[in-house]
């Protein structure tokens, strides 16, 4: 019997030092609920509901004209650091949330529904990677600086249609370009 217990605890010893280390701490993207990767490609259908949605905010926009840019551009995501990225982008959902829920009030309320859904879920998964940042970290400053005071104004400084038509033809590069960008991390350049 002994025999037996002893070849069993070989076995297990072998089969535990094949299996490599046991990882000790988590990568950078899942610490503390942070799993922003996981919007590199949004799903055909919410794609599909998006375009719907603003192709719909457009046609309602049509007399609408603009004259200055509202988002802080030319100057993109990778201009800033890796941290700072997840910050900017949480301000500027949090903002075009804000413009299309108003929006939605309108006969466009079944359009946008599905978009608003996926738009609120990205929204709190960006807060909590933003939340997850260490409070003795680098406060923001330089262009995220500009660009968060810029956003901050933008209400106050336009009417409420120049801000829909803004909001709504950026829509896909906030949900392409950019949180592509923050979910890549260190890999977006």
């Amino acid at each position: 019997m002994a025999v037996v217990w002893f070849l069993v605890l070989v076995a297990t010893g072998l089969g535990l030092t094949r299996a490599g280390p046991v990882p000790t701490s988590k990568p950078p993207s899942t610490r503390m609920g942070c799993d922003i990767g996981k919007f590199k490609y949004l799903p055909p259908t919410e794609w599909k509901a998006i375009r719907k949605a603003k192709d719909a905010l457009e046609n309602s926009l049509k007399t609408q004209s603009c004259s200055s840019c509202l988002f802080p551009r030319p100057w993109k995501l990778t201009q800033l650091q890796v941290w700072e990225r997840p910050v900017a982008l949480e301000v500027e959902l949090a903002l075009t949330l804000k413009v299309l829920e108003t929006m939605a009030d309108s006969s466009l309320e079944d359009v946008l529904d599905q978009p608003l859904h996926t738009m609120h879920y990205i929204h709190s998964e960006l807060q909590a990677c933003v939340s997850a940042q260490p409070i003795a970290g680098p406060r923001p400053c330089g262009l995220l600086q500009d660009w968060l005071h810029q956003l901050q104004e933008v209400p106050k400084k336009v009417s409420q249609g120049c801000l829909e038509a803004t909001v709504t033809f950026n829509l896909f590069r906030l949900l392409t370009r950019d949180l592509k960008c923050v979910a890549e991390e260190d890999l977006c350049v």
